[in-house]
């Protein structure tokens, strides 16, 4: 996990091109999505963290984002009704 915070612009933009890094997360409300997604452009630089894949974003404990991963987000609601 990358936090935006920590790391200088010029270096994110590297990792992205370079396809290091695949999704993008808010460590406040643990939601991961698209790095094009229209929530995660809004979300404050302090919560916004970087990871190398859905699976280490999960792996952190974060969920998909309902707006730009609705199919990700209705297995991952429908695995977690039973705890509900």
């Amino acid at each position: 996990m990358l936090e935006h915070k920590d790391t200088p612009d010029a270096l994110l933009h590297k990792y992205i091109r370079n396809g290091y890094i695949a999704v993008g997360g808010n460590k406040k409300l643990k939601i991961y999505g698209k790095l094009g997604c229209r929530s995660g452009k809004k979300m404050l630089r302090k919560n916004r963290v970087f990871f190398t894949s859905e699976q280490e974003a999960i792996h952190h404990g974060y969920r998909p984002c309902g707006h730009c991963m609705p199919g990700a987000y209705r297995i991952w609601k429908l695995r977690m009704e039973p705890y509900q």
